[in-house]
């Protein structure tokens, strides 16, 4: 059985060992423990600021340290970093295109018993429509560190979205490579591509399997960057598979599936299916029953390849 560990501990652990190589620096919203970024305050005690519940101002101060020079990241869970303190990122950080980086973790059905108020489906939507805006969601724990360093690297506004459950480790980290703006294809296929995102990498390459004992030669793709999506890769799966199926642990309106549509109706025109919650809400339980209330599972990804293959012209 694969090793589990949540995105949000990879992204702490991250941050501590990236602050020995980098000139970074971390702001809290008072939820250390809970973001991971503790593993960065006990390693680099004076680059960590609690800023305290108080998300808009901690955008502010982030700007201002980038428009010093530095490279400064800022931790919340998704709900408040994306939604409580979007103005401040549009008009602080991104319209004036600083340097700052965004860690928010808690995102998604998967947070659980906290609820509908905390589950937040809406967040890569609201950071894909910012101009300049990178936006970057991991499958597991070794992706989240290289998107860590590759944050660093870039030059300009970086969203990252990590989870709360501990998931399933899919990639070899000895040879695993994240590039900006690059998918990666996981698994070949001619009848189908299963194109996902973050946690229902996973449950896209479940549903490659039962599609196979099915006689279904299923692709499957690994989009960890929602922006700039990788345009080349979606057509040509597009081309060669006739049909595409995207899934996500987010609202299909104006998330991964959306952005995906979006490409392929302007450049191949094929039938695009989305998983992804429906343009509702979370609820208060726990992760496993909560992710087949919503579909969010191999078995839906499976339901709307066979969907997608008979929409085939």
């Amino acid at each position: 059985m694969a090793e589990k560990i949540a995105t949000r501990e990879a992204y702490g652990s991250a941050l501590a060992e990236f602050g020995a190589k980098y000139n970074i620096i971390v702001f809290d919203a008072d939820l250390a423990e809970a973001t991971k970024t503790i593993k960065f305050k006990k390693v680099f005690p004076d680059r960590f600021f609690d800023c305290g519940i108080a998300e808009s101002n901690m955008l502010g101060v982030a700007a201002g340290a980038a428009a010093a020079g530095m490279i400064p990241f800022v931790s919340s869970f998704a709900m408040f970093a994306a939604g409580r303190a979007f103005e401040q990122i549009r008009n602080s950080v991104a319209y004036p295109q600083l340097n700052v980086k965004i860690g928010a973790t808690h995102a998604g059905i998967t947070v659980g018993e906290d609820g509908a108020t905390h589950q937040c489906l809406e967040d890569l939507a609201l950071m894909r429509t910012i101009p300049g805006m990178v936006v970057l969601n991991p499958a597991d724990a070794v992706e989240a560190r290289a998107a860590v360093e590759a944050a660093i690297l870039h030059d300009g506004p970086v969203y990252m979205r990590f989870g709360r459950a501990a998931v399933p480790v899919l990639f070899d980290a000895a040879t695993y490579s994240f590039q900006i703006g690059r998918g990666v294809t996981l698994a070949e296929g001619a009848d189908v591509t299963i194109a996902a995102t973050g946690i229902m990498v996973e449950q896209a390459l479940i549903a490659r399997e039962l599609l196979k004992n099915e006689g279904i030669d299923a692709r499957v793709i690994n989009c960890a960057t929602i922006k700039p999506i990788d345009r080349d890769l979606l057509i040509t799966a597009a081309k060669e598979t006739g049909c595409i199926v995207t899934a996500e642990e987010h609202n299909i309106i104006g998330g991964f599936g959306s952005a995906v549509a979006e490409v392929i109706s302007e450049s191949c025109p094929v039938p695009v299916l989305r998983v992804g919650t429906e343009d509702v809400f979370g609820r208060s339980g726990k992760v496993p029953p909560l992710l087949e209330m919503y579909g969010l599972t191999a078995a839906n990804i499976v339901a709307k390849a066979k969907a997608s293959i008979a929409l085939k012209k």
